[in-house]
């Protein structure tokens, strides 16, 4: 990709392309803010509805058409992607605005922010705008991709938020859904007690006077009542919150962040920059990523009987939500920065009969490290706020990295970030590397996709 000159704040440029990769990055710095890109689809300047918001908590709309693919981190950006197929875009939706949040700070602390629109089948860069002028805001519309005259094209906006991503949202009609404290109810005041009524003394009565018959009552005729239709219970308001492990916070519980039912979905995407040449080099023998590189995500799981087993492609043990171990590996990617990575879910609904999951990635074939391998792991409970982190660079010659350790603690899931590269002794695999590291002792034998 040749240089590109950036756009200037409401300059438009045509976008002719089937489908784009919308590229919100920045320059990784020490204390910086993250930044999370967002896209709303518009009807008229406003959404139909709150799944016309696609982000980090609600990464795909429902048509197809917008797909949040996650963040990377590189030693100097980090860059957060959404792709956009014009093909699937209903016919209704006139605007798609791209926007970005500060996490933690204000954009005045984030250094080159831009964003970046690419042609999804060839890579080239049809877009750019970087944003140079920021200060207290903490979200941003970056740009927006327009219909005119039949034809897609991208303006650059640069307009800030001081009101963060909940701000930026509700202007544009999101109903956002944000953890408050609910005061408590004040104690019901004492019912005061009616005082007795006085009982009369019984009256004598004629033995002679009969009791006159009780009237029998007529019940009127009987109207049925009208129909009244039961509107459908309306959709749960958007959760803007999210959760990010660092070495100096690397656990968090699910139950405080709202995940204890449904499916938590995990999800592995990586990229590959460039060449490593640094331990590989003293060893004499290239490390090059190929294009062909097999990332294996996996899981060892012991659950409360104390039953042990894996989840993986190798064997094809892909497990079940319906059945233990209640872990389901949903396929095998071969590709990890060309589609949605590789996922794995596992049932909440049965977290009472998980003792630990030790969630880990092997390199299949393509590569002899994750030297220079960029990958983001994020964890989506079904209800409940995102969790995700960034692995750190590798510098050993690891094929086998623990990503994260679910363990159960009382009925309450906790996740611990790993982000361990292991070092396989030579003849032995990566599976009996990790479970020795964390002493699963299990038995294993070889297998093949």
């Amino acid at each position: 990709m040749g240089a590109s000159m950036t756009m200037q704040k409401g300059a438009n440029v045509a976008v002719p392309a089937g489908a784009v990769r919308v590229e919100v990055g920045r320059h990784a710095a020490p204390g910086a803010p993250d930044v999370d890109a967002s896209v709303l689809l518009l009807v008229a300047g406003k959404v139909r509805s709150d799944a016309d918001f696609v982000f980090y908590n609600q990464p795909a709309h429902a048509s197809g058409a917008v797909r949040h693919e996650g963040k990377r981190t590189a030693p100097d950006r980090v860059t957060d992607t959404l792709v956009v197929d014009f093909g699937k875009v209903e016919p209704v939706i006139d605007r798609i605005v791209v926007a970005a949040s500060a996490d933690g700070g204000t954009f005045g602390r984030v250094s080159g922010l831009y964003v970046r629109v690419t042609d999804a089948a060839s890579g080239t860069e049809l877009a750019r705008f970087d944003s140079t002028d920021a200060t207290v805001e903490t979200a941003f519309i970056l740009g927006e991709l327009y219909l005119r005259q039949g034809a897609w094209k991208f303006r650059a906006v640069g307009q800030g938020y001081s009101t963060g991503l909940e701000g930026l949202a509700t202007d544009f009609g999101i109903s956002v859904d944000e953890p408050q404290q609910t005061p408590p109810a004040p104690p019901a005041p004492p019912v005061p007690q009616a005082p007795a009524a006085p009982v009369a003394p019984p009256q004598p009565r004629p033995a002679a006077q009969a009791p006159a018959p009780a009237p029998v009552p007529v019940a009127p005729p009987v109207t049925p009542a009208p129909v009244i239709p039961v509107a459908p219970p309306a959709p749960a308001p958007v959760r803007l919150t999210k959760v990010t492990l660092t070495k100096s916070a690397p656990s968090v519980s699910l139950a405080k962040q709202g995940g204890t039912s449904g499916a938590l979905r995990v999800n592995l995407n990586w990229e590959v920059r460039k060449q490593f040449k640094g331990w590989g080099a003293k060893l004499g023998r290239a490390v090059a990523m190929h294009a062909d590189l097999d990332l294996d995500l996996c899981a060892l799981y012991e659950l409360a009987d104390g039953r042990k087993g894996v989840v993986q492609s190798l064997g094809n043990a892909f497990g079940s939500l319906t059945r233990p171990p209640f872990i389901h590996l949903d396929g095998d990617d071969r590709t990890g920065a060309l589609s949605t990575g590789e996922n794995m879910s596992i049932n909440l609904d049965h977290k009472d009969l998980l003792r630990r999951v030790l969630i880990f990635v092997t390199i299949y074939e393509g590569a002899r490290s994750f030297a220079d391998l960029h990958a983001t792991v994020t964890l989506q409970p079904q209800n409940g706020a995102a969790i995700d982190f960034s692995l750190d660079e590798c510098t050993v010659p690891s094929t086998v990295c623990a990503l994260a350790l679910i363990t159960n603690n009382g009925g309450d899931l906790t996740v611990q970030r790993e982000a361990r590269y292991l070092v396989p002794d030579r003849g032995v695999s990566p599976q009996r590397t990790i479970d020795a590291a964390y002493g699963w002792g299990m038995n294993w034998t070889p297998g093949r996709k």
